[in-house]
């Protein structure tokens, strides 16, 4: 820290006689100095220890091609989600009206976008249909996939890591369909280390109900691992 104090002037010069540039010139150096010292000025926010993307477990391979037309093709779009979700921190449930946020863990991308890149991926994958994304096809396609992400964090209770979602799937001109999905890991300890893992695991066993649900198949309406 650089602390000024004025001066008497005596025909321009300070009460020591040195030209009050002097002072302006020393003031300058012990900034430059205290520039130097490791710690005396942070320029950005700590980097965090830790960054989460979700991954898919199923996904086509590379060279996979599928063609079709667009009125036929299934359309991912972004889900709506929780307003807790609605930041790149991963939230931990304290109690039924507490909540808080993981130390040190922070999303590559929001919660809610990257659930709809594994769902869109899961889907070409269990599907062999064509997928797309966004909702530039959305008056076009056949199948629309959306939803709401409800809980997609830590929950301190039950020790577990959990991920919700309320998928609703229309058919071009035929209903609406909506069906709650959900997945959790038990035994997690409150950690980025423990719950990046779980999170992946869940979302990923939800985009596979998911999958199925649209493909046709019958599947358990959630899924609960053992540790």
């Amino acid at each position: 820290m650089v602390e000024m104090q004025s001066a008497k002037t005596d025909g321009g010069r300070g009460s020591s006689g040195r030209l009050p540039g002097g002072r302006m010139l020393g003031g300058a150096l012990a900034l430059a100095a205290c520039l130097a010292l490791p710690g005396c000025i942070s320029l950005g926010a700590k980097p965090p220890e830790q960054l989460i993307r979700l991954t898919p477990d199923d996904s086509a391979p590379a060279g996979t091609q599928v063609s079709g037309q667009v009125a036929d093709a299934i359309v991912v779009l972004d889900p709506d989600f929780d307003r807790s979700l609605d930041t790149p921190r991963v939230p931990v449930k304290i109690d039924a009206s507490s909540l808080s946020y993981l130390k040190d863990a922070f999303w590559t991308e929001r919660p809610a976008r990257q659930m709809r890149t594994l769902l869109a991926e899961t889907l070409r994958a269990r599907t062999g249909k064509l997928v797309v994304v966004g909702g530039d096809f959305e008056t076009t396609g056949r199948t629309l996939i959306g939803g709401r992400l409800l809980d997609m964090g830590y929950d301190v209770p039950t020790r577990s890591v959990i991920v919700r979602f309320d998928a609703t799937r229309t058919e071009r001109g035929g209903p609406i369909t909506t069906r709650r999905f959900e997945a959790a890991v038990p035994n997690v300890k409150p950690d980025v280390a423990d719950v990046a893992p779980a999170l992946n695991r869940a979302a990923n066993d939800v985009a596979k109900q998911v999958a199925d649900w649209v493909k046709g198949e019958a599947t358990a309406p959630s899924a609960q691992y053992a540790q």
